[in-house]
């Protein structure tokens, strides 16, 4: 995590604040998994911890107008992208103050104003709506980027073949993020998908494929500025693989007993929240009392978060279909 600061166009606060969002994704990961065990979240959300570099990394290099798209571990995602923490919560109580009125829940967090166009419970379904954006911009003389989030387990989806062979053929402002945790559900990469590097995908469509350390926030933020860069100036989309790895079990209540102890142990050796941590204070940037004080704070906004959706009110019945963009016909009515 040796990167020279002036290449990355960062100064002590953009580090600090970058620390910030990191701790800040994962506290709140962790004040959910606590209401789920008091029972006051049902079902069982798709945590992000261990792979907090990754949204915090790639969102750190775009402007508020550009968008990205999610995937149903995607609460760091719009963290990340400046969503706030209220009315996230408020959405995993299924509160009528939620982004998405207490209609969406955990996989459906989504918010236009912030270019957060939406979580998703569907494997892969992001890269083609992702494409999509992408295209509405050129189309509407815009010069904004979407970067779009999917697991490894996406790359094998025929959406994702379509997505990036569209994007390459017309050149379309999308950065490919594939975080790379290791595993599609409970299934290890290398029993599902013939390439060792998904990144490797990239040249069948004659677009850059790059690994970076998904642990590494510089290093995520160093790739996606370049891919950034290269969006911006008309020469299409980029594929970024981020190597890394969830702490806990595919969702929660998922023991993740099929992951060796050993390699558990192996990579929260590698906690990307350590290893910056350790960064900024070797270089005197981040003091003891300081980063106590920054997680007083943090946890502080998270218990906020919480207080917030227990106040709030339950979506009112007779708001049953408003925001249902689809017409609500009888059967036998025709199209």
């Amino acid at each position: 995590m040796d990167r020279n600061m002036l290449s990355l166009n960062l100064s002590t606060e953009d580090l600090l604040g970058m620390y910030r969002q990191m701790c800040l994704i994962r506290e709140f990961e962790y004040g959910v998994l606590d209401c789920i065990k008091r029972g006051l979240i049902m079902g069982g959300p798709h945590l992000y911890v261990g792979e907090e570099a990754i949204a915090v990394g790639v969102c750190s290099t775009l402007r508020p107008s550009d968008y990205i798209t999610s995937t149903h571990r995607g609460h760091g995602h719009c963290i990340a992208k400046g969503g706030q923490l209220k009315p996230m919560m408020a959405e995993l109580f299924t509160k009528a103050t939620g982004y998405c009125k207490g209609k969406g829940g955990t996989m459906h967090i989504a918010d236009m104003d912030l270019g957060i166009l939406g979580a998703n419970g569907i494997v892969g379904a992001g890269l083609p709506i992702a494409v999509g954006a992408a295209l509405s911009g050129r189309l509407k003389g815009k010069d904004w980027v979407v970067a779009c989030f999917f697991g490894d387990g996406a790359s094998n989806t025929g959406a994702f073949h379509e997505a990036l062979n569209l994007a390459a053929v017309w050149k379309l402002p999308v950065l490919f993020i594939c975080e790379n945790n290791g595993y599609g559900m409970f299934s290890p990469l290398r029993m599902t998908t013939s390439v060792a590097d998904v990144a490797e995908r990239a040249h069948s469509y004659d677009i850059p494929g790059i690994v970076v350390d998904g642990n590494d926030v510089l290093a995520v933020r160093e790739a996606a500025l370049a891919a950034v860069g290269r969006a911006r100036a008309g020469e299409g989309p980029t594929l970024i693989e981020c190597k890394t790895y969830r702490h806990l079990g595919h969702f929660v209540g998922d023991p993740a007993v099929y992951r060796d102890d050993d390699e558990v142990a192996a990579w929260m050796r590698r906690d990307p929240i350590v290893r910056f941590r350790q960064f900024l204070v070797e270089r005197a940037l981040l003091a003891e009392d300081a980063d106590r004080e920054l997680r007083t704070e943090i946890q502080a906004e998270v218990e906020q978060a919480e207080a917030f959706a227990l106040e709030s009110p339950e979506p009112d019945p007779t708001e049953l279909k408003a925001d249902v963009y689809a017409p609500l016909k009888p059967v036998g009515a025709g199209l």
